[in-house]
């Protein structure tokens, strides 16, 4: 009897706890769902029957809008791809080497390094110092390099990284140094496999990060070349609501499909986001079970 009880209240336990998750999910995925109807959906129709999970009255407008000169738009989806790729895997390499060399004991001046870190996590150069570094003393004005290069490396990361690293047992190294192994060997073969959750907890963090940007190719880019998603999208928008406020002759501002078209900008914006990440979450889960044995 008692363990059929016991067994009983575990079932009751499981079954609150995956409704709970559901009720979570829905909650999460309803408002994506509200956003992505409303940008298919009619100006008139969305302010005069409100938001809803299913358009009431379909329309391309703003879409239109945003496909306007698509071949700008690609470009900028380039652009987004090749910073964030090209930022997150060397951001990756700094960011892991240099919280590896912070969690060394054995490293003589592991403490002024780490409180150079620290340091930087509190007090920054400020927007005018940087942008004179950046665009004049580096030379990278209007070029790629802009884009991610001056965040390649976030303090706040390699301090996470420091962490993690640090649960490390450090016989582990001295084993693999009587092997005959050197440092390189060492950090690829050993602590490389053994941090893979923090590696793919602050690759998903950097490139969400630099996805996400906008400010930086504003700021250090004239060309619409170098324009990333994320500007495009900003200036549209922007342009969108100048002519609603300004409201040109011959323009009829009611017909600009303002709130739909802000709508459609965050499914551009999120959307192969949303088609990427699926593909990817089988190695973050499995990061996270090997850590899980191995450390």
């Amino acid at each position: 009897m008692g363990s059929g009880k016991r067994k009983q209240n575990q079932q009751r336990f499981y079954l609150s706890v995956h409704l709970l998750f559901i009720l979570l999910c829905v909650i999460v995925t309803v408002p994506f769902i509200v956003i992505v109807s409303a940008s298919f959906t009619n100006e008139t129709s969305l302010f005069r029957d409100g938001y809803g999970v299913w358009p009431k009255q379909f329309s391309l407008d703003a879409y239109a809008i945003a496909f306007a000169n698509s071949k700008q738009l690609i470009q900028s989806y380039m652009v987004t791809i090749l910073a964030t790729v090209a930022g997150t895997l060397l951001g990756l390499w700094l960011m892991t080497t240099l919280g590896y060399v912070l969690s060394r004991s054995d490293y003589r001046h592991r403490n002024k390094l780490s409180f150079y870190v620290f340091f930087t996590v509190l007090f920054r150069g400020g927007l005018v110092p940087t942008y004179i570094l950046v665009a004049s003393w580096l030379g990278m004005k209007n070029t790629i390099y802009a884009l991610f290069v001056p965040a390649l490396v976030n303090s706040f990361y390699v301090l996470i990284m420091k962490g993690f690293l640090k649960s490390i047992p450090h016989a582990l190294y001295e084993c693999a140094k009587l092997d005959g192994a050197s440092e390189l060997r060492i950090f690829l073969r050993i602590v490389i496999p053994l941090s893979t959750p923090a590696i793919a907890t602050v690759g998903l963090l950097t490139s969400l990060q630099y996805w996400n940007d906008w400010f930086t190719s504003i700021l250090y880019t004239d060309d619409s070349k170098l324009q990333t998603l994320q500007a495009l999208l900003y200036r549209m928008l922007s342009n969108m609501q100048f002519l609603s406020v300004i409201q040109p002759a011959g323009l009829d501002s009611s017909m600009l499909p303002q709130a739909s078209f802000r709508m459609a900008v965050c499914v551009l914006a999120v959307g192969p986001l949303l088609l990427v990440f699926p593909f990817f979450q089988r190695f973050f889960a499995r990061g996270l079970t090997v850590g899980s044995i191995k450390g």
